[in-house]
């Protein structure tokens, strides 16, 4: 399910009365539950039709008491019931009755991250009602969210200040439309954010410097690389995760490689590899300092500081830099 579908569901007056929302990406979830609210229950009825439970918390009996009571002054009633998936199995039961019986003047909106769809209260909820699920968007997917999202602030972006944007800010979308607000502030009239835009006012994150470190060791840049893994740990962040992402990104490479070989037609290439094609020219050159023994090699470099990274009495920072040396040198020989 998209936002976009979702809000066509709403456009057309097809709110279900039972409806969950669920996925790992918290920025569609809410921007979900904001529409699916203005569309059920006017602002100004709002005191008397909206009520609001956290997964906790709550006590079904009083969730069940308020979906159960009429609208005053509008069409519909709206309980939403936020992060579910942190009640207990005795409240979810709780919930069954209602579920099986719902009424049709209510609206009951609940929210989670993820659930358990073996339990009976989702199998009768899918049947009785709508579940939505709300995945994180992918690498590839974000230059075109965040025009999108741009065009919806009257904003747009040149290609190299898109490339930049979407470098330095990740996939985290709530980040995405924070770090967007500040960069329509700073434009204030104008409507064309290049590179420099970019550069001046949205934040230089952690996202930016680990795909920075992963193109570094692809360009076989050891001084950069090592600068930005020092960074990197000294701002608390996991090794494990650094090494995921440069895991990542070699994988990219080597199957990329792999493409290349095949004389595979490069605008294939971004959807087979599972890169946008803004960084599509990057990572070609990168993927070219590699041979196929280099790969395995890498690979086999990955899986030994794993271990060691896990094993007890390490020392994370020595063997992160150890395995940067090795990889930067690589491309070279």
């Amino acid at each position: 399910m998209s936002l976009r579908e979702l809000r066509n569901i709403i456009k057309a007056g097809s709110v279900p009365g039972l409806i969950l929302l669920y996925g790992q990406e918290s920025f569609f979830i809410e921007e979900g539950l904001q529409a699916i609210l203005n569309a059920t229950v006017l602002p100004e009825n709002r005191d008397f039709n909206l009520t609001r439970f956290h997964g906790r918390d709550f006590k079904a009996v009083e969730v069940v008491d308020q979906a159960r009571t009429y609208p005053v002054f509008s069409a519909r009633r709206l309980v939403i019931i936020k992060h579910i998936h942190e009640a207990s199995a005795d409240q979810l039961d709780g919930l069954l009755s209602y579920i099986e019986d719902p009424v049709p003047e209510t609206v009951l909106l609940m929210t989670a991250e993820k659930i358990d769809a073996r339990r009976k209260i989702y199998q009768v909820l899918k049947k009785n009602g709508a579940v939505y699920e709300f995945k994180k968007i992918y690498d590839n997917q974000l230059p075109s969210f965040v025009r999108d999202l741009a065009k919806s602030n009257n904003v747009t972006f040149t290609g190299g200040g898109l490339k930049l944007f979407c470098k330095r800010v990740g996939t985290n979308l709530v980040e995405v439309q924070g770090e967007l607000e500040k960069l329509v502030g700073y434009l204030g009239e104008r409507d064309l954010a290049d590179e420099i835009d970019v550069a001046a006012i949205v934040s230089d994150t952690r996202v930016e410097s680990v795909f920075d470190l992963t193109d570094a060791l692809g360009q076989g840049d050891c001084s950069t690389a090592l600068h930005l893994l020092d960074r990197l740990l000294a701002e608390g962040q996991a090794p494990l995760m650094v090494l995921a992402m440069m895991t990542r990104h070699f994988r990219q490479m080597w199957k990329l490689s792999e493409l290349m070989a095949k004389k595979t037609p490069q605008n294939d290439l971004p959807k087979l590899v599972g890169v946008s094609p803004f960084f599509l020219k990057g990572l070609m050159q990168q993927a070219g300092r590699f041979n196929s023994q280099h790969y395995r090699h890498v690979f086999n470099l990955f899986l030994m500081t794993d271990l060691a990274l896990k094993s007890s009495g390490s020392e994370p920072k020595m063997h992160m830099e150890k395995l940067a040396l090795e990889i930067a040198a690589l491309g070279k020989m």
